[in-house]
């Protein structure tokens, strides 16, 4: 029998999404072991209200690991 936990996290970047998603979980990676799943949540962006461009990418991810004994 196994079981996970669930850990809800923002990452961002001026990258794009996939790359804030991964700046979550190589930050949670720090202190997080044995990282098994992710599930974005949420994607938005911060634009520059003069040009119209995205300046900042955001994604909520909740990361699932295993839980040790």
């Amino acid at each position: 029998m196994s079981v996970a936990k669930i850990l809800e996290l923002v990452g961002s970047s001026k990258e794009g999404w996939e790359d804030a998603a991964q700046v979550a979980i190589t930050e949670a990676a720090k202190t997080v072991h044995g990282i098994r799943g992710l599930e974005v949540t949420d994607m938005t962006a911060r634009v520059d209200s003069n040009t119209g461009k995205i300046e900042e990418y955001r994604v909520c991810v909740k990361l699932s690991f295993s839980v040790e004994r």
